[in-house]
């Protein structure tokens, strides 16, 4: 199983490389500038630009954004859940520093941490494995585990998975650590609104039924709402649909893998 969700891991990498608006743009204008035939240069030009201002129209990613993540969840009464399973993706690495440090996607360890400081979940699972930093040690779960410790979550509750570099991987691995300390009760799973729809897709196929608890909602951060900020292009919006369509990709190709 491990070799076959590294295979998915390198196809994606491959495929997410073509798979951004900012290449299309740049692929466009480049054999416009080279095109001897005038009208198929005009309308080359003409497209490479269209496809650079729609993907960078923030009310156009805002509509498509709040249309996928998943909803907030609101519950009048929070159930106890054996584990919250919380993916990575929070934690980067400084190699000059050689440290880690939260990044923007951090809602996600803010919200575990609340959750069981609540009394929602009783254990902590921390997928984040990440093989990017093995050369040097860091782990992405190791780290995490120290800062929940450092508020006070005791270390006997936090498990963590070291080894997986993807969604999948995560599925794959969590599921382990559930079985193999029978936290076999219900789960829930914390990760970006984004991330949502397809993570809870895999951890299904992979055997592992959780409860959905999305954070870090992109969404809701919408500026100061000026009408500027829904018509003026932003090289912000175009980078955040590199990983938007990188969702919609993963979940296509997971869903036609089955």
């Amino acid at each position: 199983m491990p070799h076959l969700c590294g295979a998915m891991f390198i196809l994606l990498k491959v495929l997410l490389f073509f798979f951004r608006p900012l290449i299309w743009a740049l692929v466009l204008l480049l054999i416009a500038a080279f095109s001897k035939n005038e009208a198929r240069r005009k309308r080359l030009l003409a497209l490479g630009l269209a496809v650079l201002l729609l993907f960078s129209n923030p009310l156009i990613w805002h509509i498509s954004i709040k249309n996928y993540e998943a909803p907030v969840v609101q519950r009048t009464a929070q159930p106890v859940y054996d584990a919250g399973i919380v993916l990575g993706g929070f934690v980067s690495y400084s190699p000059a520093d050689r440290t880690g440090f939260f990044n923007p996607a951090s809602d996600r360890f803010i919200q575990t941490a609340l959750l069981y400081k609540k009394g929602v979940i009783k254990n902590i699972i921390i997928a984040a494995g990440n093989g990017y930093w093995k050369e040097n040690g860091f782990r992405e779960a190791h780290f995490a585990k120290q800062q929940f410790i450092t508020l006070g979550i005791p270390a006997s509750v936090v498990y963590t998975d070291v080894q997986s570099r993807n969604t999948e991987e995560n599925a794959v691995y969590s599921k382990r650590i559930a079985d193999s300390t029978k936290l076999t009760g219900k789960s829930v799973l914390i990760t970006s609104a984004f991330h949502m729809p397809r993570a809870q897709y895999i951890f299904r196929k992979k055997g592992l039924h959780t409860d959905p608890y999305p954070c870090d909602f992109m969404s809701k951060n919408r500026g100061n709402n000026f009408w500027e900020d829904n018509v003026l292009p932003s090289a912000a919006v175009l980078r955040n649909w590199d990983m938007l369509l990188k969702e919609w990709l993963g979940y296509a190709v997971y869903r036609i893998k089955g």
